[in-house]
């Protein structure tokens, strides 16, 4: 059975679309649109309450009933728990992919966010503070990953949902105005990742 994944071209998209790839799922994308408020619409409301992309319908969902879930960290860990794959079994060895996983939810989003709302402000003296503040802590969240990234592969330890939450956003680094030469670590990382066949087809699939 396929996955309906109900989104748009942002980074919380791509850390779904990268997932399914990885994952080996397979899924049909319906955009959500929303430069044009169908985030809003009553239809999308009853698979997201918080009008938010992303949100996924499984057919096969627990117990073979169908499911429809929202925000794109619980989207990550339902996939990892459906499939087996980029979550580990032992809670000890979970504990570090929710930690990473919460940290890009609650900052390496929501402050990259901010920077992209500020960049596209015409007023000079709100776009200035804007940036001024935001980027600072964007690049406090990269130099935190760096030092992470400092003597392993992956944020956790093995790949995980983690770092497809974390890519997604690392993803627009362009956008934050963060040149990752300055992150060696997160450079290496990001590099690793984008050249995995699956993160490729993830990155490439057509989400509106």
């Amino acid at each position: 059975m396929t996955i309906e994944l109900h989104t748009w071209n942002t980074p919380n998209g791509r850390k779904i679309s990268v997932a399914l790839e990885e994952m080996g799922l397979s899924y049909k994308v319906i955009p959500v649109n929303i430069t044009k408020g169908e985030q809003m619409a009553p239809e999308f409301l009853k698979l997201s309450p918080n009008n938010k992309i992303p949100a996924i319908v499984d057919p096969e969902g627990p117990d073979g009933k169908p499911v429809s879930i929202f925000e794109s960290g619980a989207i990550l860990l339902y996939l990892g728990e459906k499939t087996g794959k980029f979550l580990p079994k032992s809670l000890s060895a979970r504990i570090p992919v929710y930690e990473w996983l919460m940290w890009q939810m609650g900052g390496f989003g929501p402050m990259p966010g901010q920077v992209h709302h500020f960049i596209a402000l015409e007023n000079e003296q709100d776009r200035t503070y804007g940036l001024k503040r935001y980027m600072a802590e964007t690049r406090r969240l990269y130099g935190v990953l760096d030092r992470q990234l400092e003597r392993r592969d992956f944020v956790a330890g093995d790949l995980s949902v983690a770092d497809f939450a974390i890519l997604g956003w690392a993803w627009r680094h362009p956008r934050h105005k963060v040149d990752l030469a300055d992150f060696p670590n997160v450079k290496r990382w990001y590099e690793a990742l984008m050249a995995r066949p699956g993160v490729k087809r993830g990155m490439d699939a057509k989400l509106d």
